[in-house]
């Protein structure tokens, strides 16, 4: 299935050029329809695992729309292709619009991955805010790959429950992969948003607006979180600015 909305190239990952609105009329289109459709929230650390992996970038490939969540990917998007981006699309922003026209529509709403704790405060939230968004079914991410069995066990939970949007919460890049290799399996649209999970389920605090709008939410996560994320910031945040500057190198000469 082709994305209608334009798509540019960077560093070998084509990014789907869209608004809030138009990036969320799609998905709900899909869903309503129960297109087998693949999303990603995709920041610069998914961005650099992609390009370091060619077996990663393979799978991200076939995802259907993957939009531009962080503010870098924004810039470069607009000062390589003039995008003419007004706003990234960051996946828990992404993740509030759509449940917010799913309510209109009374879609039916299936969540996979991250923990039982937070997919509680997540489910206890959506039903507050989202009455009529029918919560069909949840899986607590195994923290591992899960065996053949226990995969078409997964797949059969979710397309029995009937699901038409699956909001998928298990970390880049597994998320990516989750979603890349469920495409014409899981009937509905796959989402692969990560934080927006424990955003919404009030168990992390998001970075103050000037930061995100900066450009500096990494270092908000950095210092909620800095045993497990200082290694993904230290290296793919450099690598992500050497690619860069060499390419605007290149496109100078």
């Amino acid at each position: 299935m082709q994305n209608n909305l334009p798509t540019y190239e960077l560093l070998g990952i084509d990014y789907t050029a869209s608004d809030y609105e138009n990036i969320t009329k799609a998905i709900i289109e899909h869903a309503s329809k129960h297109h087998s459709i693949g999303l990603s929230a995709l920041a610069v650390h998914g961005l650099i695992e992609a390009y370091q992996n060619p077996a990663l970038h393979k799978l991200i490939h076939s995802i259907h729309y993957v939009v531009p969540d962080g503010q870098p990917i924004k810039w470069c998007l607009n000062y390589f292709h003039h995008a003419d981006l007004k706003d990234r699309v960051y996946g828990p922003t992404l993740t509030w619009k759509v449940l917010e026209k799913a309510n209109e529509q009374n879609l039916r709403l299936f969540l996979f991955g991250s923990t039982e704790k937070t997919l509680s405060l997540f489910q206890e939230n959506i039903a507050k805010n989202f009455p009529q968004i029918q919560i069909v079914g949840h899986h607590v991410d195994r923290f591992r790959d899960a065996t053949k069995e226990e995969d078409e066990e997964d797949i059969k939970k979710i397309n029995q429950s009937g699901a038409q949007l699956i909001l998928v919460g298990r970390g880049c890049p597994r998320q990516e992969i989750w979603v890349a290799e469920h495409i014409g399996k899981i009937n509905g649209v796959m989402m692969a948003v990560g934080a927006a999970f424990d955003f919404h389920a009030n168990t992390l605090k998001q970075a103050p607006a000037w930061m995100q709008n900066n450009g500096l939410e990494w270092l908000f996560r950095l210092i909620q979180e800095p045993g497990r994320l200082w290694k993904r910031y230290l290296f793919t945040n450099s690598a992500f600015i050497y690619l860069i500057l060499l390419k605007i190198v290149k496109l100078d000469k």
